[in-house]
């Protein structure tokens, strides 16, 4: 049976931008694992109700069901162990659990603060009302006072990935040679910004930029050729 990913995705439907979802994208990349991509919006709760919450990813393969990426990505590498390896072992399983505690407690919001009002841009009517109200809730700000300020948002994300660029410095991915799990949880939201804004969030000599660019070429392009608003 085909598996069947559930993707947040924008007015267009070609847009799929979530860092979650492109977590669990790259993963079935990696794994070699063909799958049915469905867009899905914000409002449209009812169309994943069957997982027991309301947030995407949700894959689905045969009778099995799973939500959140880092879930998504255990049930892979258990599941189809024949296929490439996600985590390269059990230490690196817990390598990629503390590359995604670290990103998500420090890095990604200064990305969302860089995009936040850009991913308004592209939702569907059906969806702007309620990103703007649980949005702003969530900041204590309007979606413009969270981007109104690109340039310092910026500059603290270059601060924030200072850990990984050094990495970078002497290796071509946070995994080492090749790509894994590790790399993903990052890349996931240079995907978000790229899918949603024409903005630039690292410098060309940056060698997490020189690792960004390596990740879109990955897995035959496929990250390369989403639907975007970056100009390559």
């Amino acid at each position: 049976m085909t598996i069947t990913l559930y993707e947040l995705a924008g007015a267009d439907a070609e847009r799929r931008f979530s860092p979650f979802v492109w977590r669990s994208r790259m993963a079935l990349l990696h794994k070699g694992l063909a799958y049915e991509g469905r867009p899905w919006r914000f409002t449209e709760k009812e169309a994943i109700a069957f997982s027991g919450q309301g947030k995407v990813p949700v894959l689905v393969d045969g009778d099995a069901t799973v939500a959140d990426s880092w879930e998504i990505a255990c049930y892979l590498e258990t599941v189809y162990p024949d296929r490439p390896s996600l985590f390269g072992g059990e230490a690196g399983r817990e390598g990629a659990r503390f590359v995604q505690s670290w990103f998500d407690m420090t890095a990604i919001r200064f990305v969302a603060q860089i995009v936040m009002a850009d991913v308004h841009a592209v939702l569907h009517e059906d969806d702007k009302d309620y990103f703007r109200t649980t949005r702003e809730e969530r900041f204590g700000k309007t979606l413009e006072e969270v981007s109104g300020d690109p340039a310092g948002a910026r500059a603290g994300l270059t601060q924030a990935l200072a850990p990984m660029r050094a990495i970078l410095k002497t290796q071509p991915y946070l995994a080492g040679d090749a790509p894994n799990y590790m790399d993903y949880i990052p890349f996931g939201a240079f995907m978000w910004a790229r899918c949603v804004s024409p903005l630039k969030l690292l410098e060309a000599d940056d060698p997490v930029e020189a690792w960004r660019q390596r990740l879109l070429d990955a897995h035959d392009g496929a990250a390369r050729r989403a639907t975007c608003s970056e100009a390559d």
